[in-house]
């Protein structure tokens, strides 16, 4: 992995983590989130990790809630680190079968940025990508996979494949993921697919950022707003 001719500095990535373990707290999320990143770093991406939690995000869907009624705000701020990367990759434990409430603020948090656009006119997400990893204890880490992946394409992010991984451990109060003898660190199965994601988020990555992103004939809703239809002729009554 550190012989391979790929060249992908330059490029950028963010992992979001979104444990509800505050810091210094160990993050087993983060444990399994580290072996991208490394993997990243060592081929030249430049990388951040934003611990949701350590910060006040305010709930909703408005790109600043201090303006709807919020006392304080981190977004606006954290977004500002966001927008920037090539690439995001979004980490939760798994509560219930389902990603953590953290993840579920910080995707509608996302979501409230989804109306801005970028140079081209496309929604402001377009010419980037996105990934996901899970951990935990319990069932749930397809279907964690399947919500993220889709909240992320459905702003505009671009999926590649094998983006998600995750590592399970027995069910109920066991081991978790960094825990001495949990066989976490060391599963070929999970340590497989958290390669796979991470090299297929840089290749991906580098591609849009050598094409110059999504190309914008046909997706830019304010063309269609104005009238252009990129194409589009409505069904005859008689075809439906």
């Amino acid at each position: 992995m550190d012989a391979s001719d790929f060249d992908f500095s330059g490029l950028s990535a963010v992992f979001v983590n979104c444990t509800l373990k505050r810091s210094p707290e160990t993050s087993n999320t983060q444990g399994l989130m580290d072996i991208s990143r490394g993997l990243m770093e060592r081929q030249g991406v430049s990388t951040e990790v934003i611990r949701a939690v350590d910060w006040e995000i305010a709930p909703g869907i408005y790109p600043d809630m201090r303006e709807h009624g919020a006392e304080r705000d981190d977004w606006p701020e954290l977004w500002q680190r966001i927008l920037p990367a090539d690439i995001l990759v979004i980490g939760t434990p798994i509560w219930l079968g389902d990603k953590s409430s953290v993840c579920t603020n910080v995707v509608e948090r996302l979501y409230a940025q989804s109306g801005q656009t970028n140079d081209a006119g496309q929604y402001v997400f377009y010419g980037r990508v996105g990934g996901c990893v899970v951990t935990g204890n319990e069932d749930g880490a397809k279907h964690i996979g399947m919500n993220v992946l889709y909240s992320l394409q459905h702003l505009g992010y671009a999926i590649p494949p094998q983006a998600d991984a995750a590592w399970i451990g027995e069910a109920g109060p066991g081991p978790s993921y960094l825990d001495p003898g949990s066989g976490g660190p060391e599963n070929d199965f999970t340590n497989r697919n958290v390669t796979f994601m991470t090299w297929n988020l840089m290749h991906f990555a580098k591609m849009l950022r050598e094409q110059g992103g999504v190309p914008a004939y046909g997706n830019v809703s304010t063309a269609w707003q104005d009238g252009e239809r990129f194409g589009f002729e409505p069904a005859h009554a008689a075809d439906r």
